[in-house]
C-alpha cells in the first residue's frame, strides 16, 4: 500500500466527525427549484397567426393539385375518346358516303325507295349524334365509341345489303335474256 491508502485508513475516524445536515442541504436546494406554481408558459404553435396560414395555403394547394390532376386526367380522356372519334368517323363516314351516293345514283331503286332508304339512314345518323353526345358527357366513353363503330356497321351493311340485292336482281333479269 501506498501512503496516501494508509494515511486514508488511519485517520478514518477523523472523516466521520462531519456528517451532513440533510435538513440544512434541503434548505439550500429547495429555493433553487421551480414551485409547482409558477407555471412555465408554453407557445403552442397551432395557435399562432403564422403556422393558420401555412395550414389554409398547405390545404388549398392540395384541393387545388387535387382538381388540377382530376381535371387534367379527364381532359386526356376525353382527348383520347375524340381522337378515337375523329379516326373513325373519317374511316366510316368516307365508306358510308360513297355507298350511299351509289344508291343515290342507282338507276334500278324508285325513287321512293331512294327516300325510304335515305330516310333510314338519317335515323341511323340522328342515333349518331345522340351517342356523340353521350361521349362528350363522358359516360363510359369505351363502350359509347363501340355503340358508334357498331352504328357504323349497320348503315354500311344496310347498304351492302341493298346494293347486293339491287345486282342480284340484275343478274336474275339478265339469265332471262337470250343470247345469240
Amino acid at each position: 500500500m501506498d501512503n496516501f491508502e494508509k494515511n486514508i485508513r488511519d485517520n478514518k475516524a477523523l472523516f466521520d466527525v462531519h456528517k451532513a445536515d440533510k435538513s440544512k442541504l434541503w434548505a439550500n436546494i429547495e429555493p433553487r427549484l421551480e414551485s409547482p406554481k409558477q407555471k412555465v408558459k408554453t407557445i403552442r404553435l397551432w395557435n399562432t397567426p403564422v403556422f393558420k396560414v401555412a395550414a389554409t395555403i398547405i390545404i388549398a394547394l392540395g384541393v387545388f393539385t387535387l382538381i388540377n390532376t382530376r381535371l387534367n386526367n379527364n381532359s386526356e380522356q376525353n382527348n383520347f375518346a375524340s381522337q378515337e372519334l375523329s379516326d373513325i368517323d373519317m374511316h366510316y363516314k368516307a365508306l358510308v358516303a360513297y355507298q350511299v351516293k351509289l344508291v343515290k345514283n342507282n338507276t334500278q331503286l324508285s325513287f321512293e325507295e331512294k327516300e325510304a332508304f335515305l330516310l333510314f339512314m338519317d335515323e341511323l345518323d340522328d342515333e349518331y349524334e345522340v351517342l356523340k353526345e353521350e361521349l362528350q358527357k363522358d359516360l363510359d366513353s369505351e363502350r359509347v365509341l363501340e355503340a358508334i363503330v357498331i352504328n357504323y356497321k349497320k348503315r354500311i351493311e344496310l347498304i351492302e345489303n341493298l346494293l347486293n340485292q339491287i345486282n342480284s336482281s340484275k343478274k336474275m333479269e339478265s339469265d332471262d335474256v337470250y343470247m345469240l
